[in-house]
């Protein structure tokens, strides 16, 4: 497995944070099948496998980063498949999603910043 920086997340993890927002927003809640579709819509490359995926949904869910709960049987049955993990993003992981976004957007600006230039106090002025 790959190492992680402290406090950062895994591109997977953001991924999943990122869409699953999206996801609960219209529904209240995603599933696992749900988010591989759209990880794979969004055609980064990303998502390599669903044993992936389902590793990363129980790692950020031991974190707390998401919260995973089963659905009720019955709509299951009534729509004749299996039972869903439904899973949550908690707020733990809007915090820990909008801080590594911010990370990544100051590592972009830092790069995109010419090398050894000192900013002046006048903005759009290099001294």
């Amino acid at each position: 497995m790959a190492r992680r920086r402290p406090g950062t997340l895994f591109p997977l993890e953001l991924d999943i944070l990122d869409v699953g927002t999206v996801l609960q927003s219209a529904d209240g809640s995603f599933y696992g099948f749900a988010l591989a579709k759209q990880l794979a819509a969004g055609g980064d490359g990303g998502l390599t496998a669903h044993g992936t995926l389902y590793k990363a949904l129980s790692r950020m869910t031991e974190a707390g980063l998401i919260e995973a709960s089963w659905e009720d049987p019955a709509v299951a049955e009534g729509e004749g498949r299996p039972r869903r993990r439904l899973y949550k993003v908690t707020g733990e992981g809007a915090t820990a999603r909008d801080r590594e976004h911010a990370r990544l957007a100051s590592e972009a600006a830092a790069t995109a910043r010419p090398a050894g230039a000192a900013w002046s106090q006048t903005p759009g002025v290099i001294a």
